[in-house]
Order: C-alpha cells, then structure tokens, then sequence
C-alpha cells in the first residue's frame, strides 16, 4: 500500500477509535444506577465512608490499585499525580488499595503522589465492584454520584496495557521498534 493511501487509513482507523470510546463512555452512563453500600474505608484521618469521598462534589472516581507491591498499578498512579488537579476540578478522585494506611503514605511520599489515598484492604468494595477474585486484586477505575444521602455506582472499566487510561503505552506503539518487550519499574 502506498504511503499516502496507508497514512490515510490509518488517519481513519484513530478517528473510529475516538468514536469508539466515546460511543462505549456514553453506553456505560446508560447503565442503571445501583445504589451502592456507604462502604467504610480506612483514611489518614481515620474511617472514612464512601459517600464523605466525594467532599462537595456530586461525582467521585475511584481508581482500584493493587498497591505498593504493582509496578504498574505504580505507574498508572504515578500519571494521575499529574492529572489530580484537573480530575479534582470536575469531580473528587481518591485511590484506593489494600495496603494498609501507614504503607500508603510511606509509598505515597516516596513517590511524590498528592492525590488522597485510602485502605480498602479490610472491606467489600473491590470484591462487590468486580476488582477482586477471591485473594486476587486487579486493578481498575469505578465512578459513582451521590443523590441525597444515595451513592450510585456509574461506571466502571479495567486498567491494563493499552487502555486509555494510561498514554505509555499508546506512545511507545508509535516508535520504530513499538512497545519493544518494555516493562515498567520502580526506578529508572
């Protein structure tokens, strides 16, 4: 295929990918609305519920980490460090892991991470949203909105590889030699 015509195709190809996204974001809001448990997480400040999460906004994303022990839950982490105050602006944002408080905030600082965190490592709330099988966490991103004194979960997609939630790998794809076996660290 000549250069022109294969530019051209896959000019196509990333704008049917856009429209993709968008048609799967707006099914996913058509979903109906489940009222979920007020679930108590534990916090810096102590036990903290769901629906506190969400501060003076009427949305809240919660990204499902895996913790300290996930080089990539990491990196992930690592990007909406940058993205916090622009996610904030919209709606509330806070992670959530297994690992305990205080291991949090140790990783946290030794990342340079601003955005809240806070331990579901003791409750439901993975389990219940799909981002734990039996000892297995995975990781992944659920929105909810509160109504009155309701939280309704919206939303929810998994995190890996490729997604859209994460630009690495999206922009390796785009060097000469692609992702080229690359793997995420802790350090450079």
């Amino acid at each position: 295929m000549k250069p022109k015509k294969l530019a051209k195709k896959l000019a196509h190809w990333e704008e049917c990918l856009v429209h993709q996204h968008k048609k799967l974001a707006k099914q996913k809001r058509k979903l109906p609305r489940e009222v979920v448990e007020d679930y108590v997480f534990e916090s810096p400040k102590g036990p903290v519920k769901l629906s506190e999460l969400f501060g003076k906004k009427k949305d809240l994303i919660v990204v499902h980490n895996m913790g300290a022990k996930c080089v990539y839950c990491t990196m992930w982490a690592d990007g909406y460090n940058g993205l916090y105050p622009h996610l904030s602006d919209r709606a509330a944002f806070v992670v959530s892991s297994p690992d305990s408080v205080a291991a949090q905030k140790k990783f946290a600082q030794s990342r340079g991470w601003k955005f809240p965190m806070v331990s579901g490592g003791k409750i439901d709330f993975a389990e219940d949203l799909g981002f734990k099988k039996k000892e297995n966490w995975w990781p992944g991103v659920s929105t909810f909105q509160k109504k009155g004194k309701k939280v309704l979960h919206v939303a929810s997609a998994p995190l890996g590889p490729f997604d859209p939630f994460c630009a690495t790998w999206h922009m390796f794809a785009l060097l000469a030699d692609g992702v080229n076996d690359w793997e995420a660290k802790y350090r450079y």
